[in-house]
């Protein structure tokens, strides 16, 4: 029997930055870049790549605006759309509406006791359409009302975060 012996592979020198002004795509065009600093799924990018919807730039736009939010946040494809968690899964997109781009807040898929007792969360741009005491609907009709409601969106994530 022969033996063969591999040398070791060299490390690969880390890739230098861009600076914000150049910076170069990572992905195949179409693929939606996350915000510097977080880890994406190559799932979701690759389901972006691929997705055909008529709010595509706003539901690109809302991607970066949840993951932006906290370093925690990771994503993944649940219920066959981009979904966010933590230690839970607290915002999923509903893409089957066309004309408007659809966020649901919640708090995993296993009813908890917040379900009966209601969650507080601030929300003085009347974003949330409450959908059940544990549970909200978040809607947006383009990439610029995402622009535009983009700080409040972040305080409403941030406090339900708290409640994960």
């Amino acid at each position: 029997m022969k033996r063969i012996t591999e040398k070791p592979s060299k490390p690969r020198a880390k890739a230098q930055k861009a600076s914000p002004e150049r910076r170069e795509p990572r992905e195949a065009p179409g693929a939606p870049a996350a915000p510097a600093g977080v880890q994406e799924s190559p799932a979701v990018v690759a389901f972006l790549r691929e997705l055909d919807h008529p709010r595509k730039e706003a539901i690109v736009a809302l991607r970066q605006v949840i993951l932006g939010v906290s370093p925690a946040i990771r994503e993944e494809i649940k219920w066959n759309a981009p979904s966010f968690r933590t230690t839970e899964h607290f915002a999923t997109f509903n893409l089957r509406a066309k004309d408007r781009v659809r966020l649901v807040l919640h708090l995993g898929a296993k009813v908890k006791d917040t379900a009966a007792k209601g969650l507080e969360i601030a929300d003085p741009a009347g974003l949330l359409e409450w959908l059940a005491k544990d549970r909200c609907l978040v809607t947006f009709s383009d990439g610029e009302d995402v622009q535009a409601k983009q700080a409040a969106l972040e305080s409403v994530l941030r406090a339900w975060l708290r409640w994960i």
